[in-house]
């Protein structure tokens, strides 16, 4: 896949970052999206870092943002948030939770959304499920389907105690992909991407991968690829 990431806002410190609380949502949405990044990298897939960390102000943030993801073809935008407003300081025992938000009911980030929220669900995540909004500005804005990830809540107890950056983006990864990598991937596994820079495949650190047969009939790769994940073993179907 090709796909865009961004963390939401600009950075702590500047004019319009993001909501403050246990956590700090501008500086955890660049952990997990450096995270996330990594694996992906790991994964093979191209991944382009559209975060805006100049930006004078929101409108400002997410018109430099769209721009950058717009910029590139993609299958998919994700945009790494996390929300507030839970208001439970001292810990009730229940996590607020995840949310996802993509477009309308026929975004094609539907399944992606989905399949992220079930993934953050089960660390332990309340899964508050997938929403709908036309007028958020990166999901009206960017030409390629584009999904929001509410990771958690930034004011709740419970929902930052639960919170690990690592466990977060492994989640991301998996809901969009259905694969984890070998080894979580951050920052100290290899260099961030810069702003709008394309990441190549692979890292700091080496993989090497096996390739079992190629298949001119769709049915026949998917049934190999069916075989191996029923022996355990991870499997992806790529066109050559």
């Amino acid at each position: 896949m090709r796909i865009n990431v961004h963390a939401g806002h600009n950075p702590d410190g500047k004019v319009a970052c993001g909501v403050v609380g246990f956590l700090r949502e501008s500086t955890e949405a660049r952990l997990v999206k450096d995270a996330v990044v990594g694996q992906l990298r790991q994964l093979g897939h191209t991944v382009y870092d559209c975060t805006c960390e100049d930006g004078k102000g929101q409108s400002d943030v997410l018109a430099k943002i769209v721009g950058r993801c717009n910029s590139h073809e993609v299958d998919l935008d994700v945009s790494i948030h996390f929300n507030s407003a839970a208001n439970d300081p001292v810990g009730n025992g229940r996590t607020t939770g995840v949310e996802t938000w993509v477009y309308s009911t026929a975004s094609k980030a539907k399944k992606y959304a989905e399949q992220v929220c079930q993934a953050i669900s089960g660390l332990g995540f309340r899964s508050r499920g997938v929403k709908y909004n036309a007028n958020l500005y990166v999901l009206r804005k960017t030409k390629a389907p584009s999904m929001l990830v509410e990771c958690c809540f930034v004011d709740d107890r419970d929902d930052a105690q639960l919170y690990d950056c690592q466990k977060m983006a492994d989640a991301i990864v998996y809901g969009i992909t259905g694969q984890r990598a070998q080894a979580s991937a951050g920052p100290d596994d290899q260099e961030a991407a810069a702003p709008g820079a394309e990441t190549p495949t692979g890292g700091g650190k080496e993989l090497l991968r096996v390739q079992v047969g190629a298949y001119s009939v769709a049915g026949n790769a998917k049934a190999m690829a069916d075989k191996l994940k029923a022996a355990g073993f991870d499997a992806i179907i790529v066109k050559a």
